[in-house]
């Protein structure tokens, strides 16, 4: 799946570790101090090692770099015992992150293709995601994509996502 200098693919176990410091830094900017939620969640993002045994985790590679991850549940849940289980016709994506330095190439757009391409060969019908309200860059991409917005979904009291589904035609 190479395109000019960007190469979209499944990491290497070699790059797991890389791949997870890229996720982690790409949310870096909604962490606050070590008490707030995302300070917790950017550990768990970097797990890159632990969700590819359940997920497909693609990367965006720039001479020989990673720059760039998203994380797609075809059949497992990234948290299988926190969250509900994936509906038969159903992939989700998750932890859509590109390194600071490399933000406004498309490569956002790629990887999140590149989930679309691969749950519609696996026979899913509809793609589903969540996003919390300040990524108002991811919220656009999604949109511009086709994701149709659904209802929020509340996480805790004072916190929820964002929810959006992509309709997929398995003839496209």
């Amino acid at each position: 799946m190479a395109d000019g200098e960007i190469e979209i693919r499944q990491p290497l176990p070699a790059e797991f570790e890389a791949a997870g410091a890229v996720t982690a830094l790409a949310y870096q900017e909604y962490a606050g101090d070590a008490d707030d939620p995302w300070s917790w969640y950017l550990e768990h993002i970097a797990d890159v090692a632990g969700r590819a045994q359940r997920t497909t985790v693609l990367v965006a590679v720039a001479a020989g770099m990673v720059i760039g991850t998203a994380t797609l549940e075809l059949d497992a849940r990234v948290e299988p015992d926190s969250s509900a289980p994936l509906d038969p016709d159903e992939a989700h994506i998750r932890m859509v992150g590109v390194h600071p330095d490399h933000r406004r190439r498309g490569i956002a757009r790629r990887l999140v293709e590149a989930c679309i391409d691969i749950a519609r060969d696996h026979g899913k019908r509809r793609l589903t995601l969540e996003t919390d309200p300040i990524m108002g860059a991811a919220r656009a991409l999604y949109e511009s994509l086709g994701f149709q917005p659904g209802p929020p979904r509340q996480v805790r009291e004072d916190f929820c996502l964002l929810t959006y589904e992509l309709v997929l035609d398995p003839a496209a």
